[in-house]
């Protein structure tokens, strides 16, 4: 019987020479960071949790109000006084106090964000956690009792949906009078999500203010 003796050591160097360059490689490999192109703001006005706590402490008035918006109609998103309004069913409605660093959140919000250039103003997390909330009923109502005298800023984020469509070119034929272009109507949907605000004051104890959230 003749034994071929194999080149074992060559053929195991062969298979294991590419596992081996491999894991060099990858020990070596530098992975970018990917870029955070997003300019964060913050308010200078430093936020004073003794004045938002004595803010919203108990008291005996009220703020009740009524929460809507009307839809965009025609090109330019005008919102006609005409429309029929859009009470918003079970939103949550949040109740600040307006305290200076507030006033400052605000104004920022409205001259510097622009999220279409990665432009965001945030707010103090202590100041998010001084706030008081609501729920619309189906009829768009809210109401924040056991009210102090004071200024308040109220808002809430109004989505609602409206449907679109169009016709989608699907073929051509003919018939006895010539050819007849075929065409599909297409659905679509477009999402909305509306700021609704409001200052309020309430001026005495006791006292019952009324708004309009829109």
């Amino acid at each position: 019987m003749k034994i071929v003796n194999t080149p074992v050591r060559g053929s195991l160097l062969f298979i294991l020479l590419p596992l081996i360059l491999t894991g060099f490689v990858t020990k070596a490999q530098y992975v970018e960071k990917e870029r955070d192109d997003t300019v964060r703001i913050y308010c200078q006005t430093r936020f004073d949790t003794l004045e938002a706590k004595k803010a919203l402490a108990r008291g005996t008035g009220a703020i009740k109000g009524v929460a809507f918006t009307r839809p965009v109609t025609g090109t330019y998103g005008f919102k006609s006084p005409l429309v029929k309004r859009m009470f918003a069913n079970k939103m949550k409605v949040f109740l600040f106090p307006l305290t200076p660093y507030m006033e400052e959140y605000i104004s920022l919000k409205k001259k510097k964000e622009k999220p279409k250039k990665l432009r965001y103003v945030y707010m103090d997390p202590n100041a998010w956690r001084f706030r008081l909330e609501a729920i619309t009923n189906s009829d768009g109502e809210f109401t924040f009792p056991d009210m102090k005298p004071g200024k308040y800023y109220v808002k809430g984020i109004l989505n609602w949906t409206t449907t679109g469509y169009y016709n989608e070119y699907t073929g051509s034929g003919y018939d006895g009078y010539g050819q007849i272009n075929y065409f599909e109507r297409k659905y679509y949907d477009v999402n909305h999500a509306d700021l609704l605000e409001e200052y309020v004051e309430v001026k005495e104890e006791g006292e019952v203010v009324k708004i309009k959230l829109k």
